[in-house]
């Protein structure tokens, strides 16, 4: 019995993964397809020398998706804060945008359970042609709405 214990009071798996949104400021359509494919990698590679776990990062031309695989000792706004920071830092001196590029203060955020993950991954990857037929607005709509009636009833 003892062995049992040794080993399982050393077990600490958590799953902290979280769906987060969030779009460029005023919702301005600054991130086109080129600047995209650079932005994207660069937050996971920002993401990666920050011990933040990027699982999927996708987006349109006015928001980003991202999943993230939170540690339980990092602070969600924290992760996301200095995600944006350093890509907002990054992408004024590329000069690929010619205005002062900004994100916007706000932020959508929603837990997603183990067995979500792959669904969640595969909707963030299908971004650009959800939104060939959809705008942000009504894919925000559709999260609030669910959201609404999952706690409203």
């Amino acid at each position: 019995h003892n062995g049992f214990n040794q080993f399982h009071q050393h077990l600490i798996q958590v799953f902290l993964y979280v769906h987060a949104i969030w779009p460029t400021l005023e919702r301005k359509p600054w991130l086109n397809k080129p600047v995209r494919v650079v932005l994207f990698a660069h937050l996971k590679k920002t993401a990666s020398e920050k011990g933040i776990r990027l699982i999927e990062v996708d987006g349109a031309e006015e928001h980003v998706h991202l999943l993230i695989h939170l540690h339980p000792a990092q602070n969600l706004s924290q992760v996301v804060r200095q995600l944006k920071a350093e890509s907002e830092d990054w992408l004024n001196g590329t000069q690929l945008i010619k205005d002062a590029f900004k994100w916007s203060e706000e932020l959508i955020a929603y837990t997603v359970s183990p067995g979500s993950l792959q669904q969640v991954s595969t909707f963030i990857q299908r971004q650009e042609e959800y939104h060939q037929s959809k705008s942000f607005e009504s894919e925000i709509e559709v999260f609030l709405r669910s959201e609404k009636e999952h706690h409203h009833g």
